[in-house]
């Protein structure tokens, strides 16, 4: 049992698939995926969008090919980025058997709109041949006809019947290494077609709330939908859907992360909202820290907090932390104990330093 039992999470074990070097599903990290917004026949663009993607902490992108010319520019995509790479595709056949050619590591299909069997078979033989898994992506906003008429609108019913349909379809084919989505903009009914589906299949599952909106209610609405399955140890991957740049799906998902202790990346600040007690300004001095410190990956926990109220206490459950001390003089915690004073202006530069160098030893 763990010091702090009433913080463990019991994840869902499921079948290990592979996305290029990433292994998703089973006790394999939760990975964190986000999509490019550039046109990919611009290749220039994509790989530049691709690569700041990852540099902020995604394990994953996924690209568009709607056509041929963009499943030709991912031959040369992927020479030059690190990631594994997610074709996403929606109808043609040719345009999944051509990016599985050219080097993408997993197809976003709905078999069930593919159409025949003979072309859900040259998919799979292209995927086989190309050591490509598939994304099986149920979307409410797009179930197929039948199923709608059978359950008169789209509920969590009718995407899970739509995600076993598709699972069998591959099944029947022999083909295994692939994860399934089952996303909706309504939160409500992500989380209950989620819950339902994890209790009939054991294939990875990837999280999303499709189209959740701007950054911040976007951002909110990911939060509680993802953070409820999470903590329900259901998610083996995650994708952050926003109207903003693709780097911010990426932030938020790690936080989110974060937040939930299941995958830690970075410097996690706790930090006080401010008041009348504050002996500094912890506002600006957070917004400060988080920019010259967005560079560090080791795991760190760092208290930002304006006063002595719950200032001790907090640094004394982190690595470093700085408590507002009166006439400027600020109190400076290394692994919860008293270190030194600092000086209101000195702060930024202190911290700076003091996360460094614990970086430093960590990493040695």
């Amino acid at each position: 049992m763990s010091v702090r039992p009433f913080r463990d999470i019991k994840r869902r074990q499921t079948k290990v698939i592979n996305v290029g070097n990433v292994k998703v599903g089973g006790n394999n990290p939760i990975s964190v995926q986000s999509m490019t917004n550039t046109l990919t026949t611009d290749v220039k663009a994509t790989i530049n969008q691709i690569n700041k993607i990852t540099e902020e902490g995604a394990d994953i992108v996924r690209v568009s090919c709607p056509d041929q010319e963009s499943t030709k520019s991912l031959k040369e995509i992927v020479k030059h980025v690190s990631v594994p790479i997610v074709a996403d595709i929606h109808f043609h056949y040719k345009r999944a058997v051509e990016a599985a050619e050219s080097g993408a590591k997993c197809l976003r299909i709905n078999p069930g709109n593919i159409g025949d069997k003979l072309k859900i078979h040259e998919i799979l033989n292209a995927a086989k041949n190309n050591d490509c898994s598939i994304r099986i992506g149920v979307n409410a906003g797009s179930l197929e006809k039948d199923i709608l008429e059978k359950f008169k609108e789209p509920c969590p019913e009718a995407l899970v019947e739509s995600a076993m349909r598709n699972i069998k379809i591959l099944e029947d084919q022999d083909f295994f290494n692939f994860k399934i989505s089952v996303k909706s903009s309504d939160v409500f009914l992500s989380i209950a077609a989620y819950r339902q589906l994890s209790k009939v299949c054991d294939y990875p599952l990837h999280l999303g709330i499709t189209e959740a909106g701007s950054f911040v209610s976007g951002s909110i609405k990911s939060s509680i939908g993802l953070g409820s399955l999470l903590m329900d140890g259901i998610g083996d991957t995650i994708r952050i859907s926003l109207s903003d740049d693709p780097q911010q799906e990426v932030k938020i998902g790690n936080e989110i992360l974060k937040s939930l202790n299941l995958r830690n990346r970075g410097v996690r600040i706790i930090s006080c909202p401010s008041c009348a007690r504050q002996a500094f300004p912890v506002i600006d001095t957070v917004k400060i820290l988080e920019e010259k410190l967005s560079h560090i990956k080791t795991p760190i926990t760092l208290s930002i907090i304006g006063c002595v109220v719950n200032g001790p206490g907090e640094a004394a459950m982190t690595d470093i932390g700085i408590t507002g001390g009166g006439k400027g003089n600020n109190m400076l915690y290394l692994s919860g104990i008293q270190s030194q004073k600092v000086l209101t202006d000195d702060i930024i530069t202190e911290v700076v330093s003091q996360v460094e160098k614990k970086v430093a030893e960590i990493d040695k």
